[in-house]
């Protein structure tokens, strides 16, 4: 995985997945399988998915880049504590999954929390199932 600032202040992990190093095939696939990962983890609570492409192909001024096939974003919540009002700031989690006709990215914004961004480097890199 690579850290990028995204907008030089959002520190952003991606993953770079090319279909030949995977056995899924579509971003909705990706999805379900960090669902698995979460609804399987102690403490990680899902919330939601978001299909972007969908919404913003449409609206009337919805813009996509044409290379994007398909983007859809997981939403859950990894926290076990409330310590601070200001930590809800930095909640819930998203993994988002942008397919292209020969790969997938996967990105999430860094958390806080260095066991919640160990788990979700994990689950990415699970992702590499088919390496020969």
């Amino acid at each position: 995985m690579k850290q990028i600032l995204v907008q030089e202040k959002y520190p952003v992990f991606i993953l770079d997945i090319f279909k030949n190093e995977t056995t899924y095939k579509k971003a909705s696939e990706i999805i379900e399988f960090f669902r698995t990962r979460i609804e399987k983890h102690p403490v990680a609570k899902y919330i939601a998915e978001f299909d972007h492409f969908e919404h913003t192909s449409s609206l009337e001024d919805g813009n996509i880049a044409p290379e994007i096939k398909d983007a859809k974003i997981i939403i859950f919540c990894f926290g076990k504590a409330i310590p601070n009002a200001k930590i809800l700031a930095a909640r819930p989690r998203s993994i988002a999954v942008t397919e292209f006709n020969d790969k997938f990215e996967v990105s999430f914004l860094e958390p806080p929390a260095i066991s919640a961004n160990e788990t979700m480097e994990s689950w990415v890199k699970e992702l590499r199932n088919n390496l020969k």
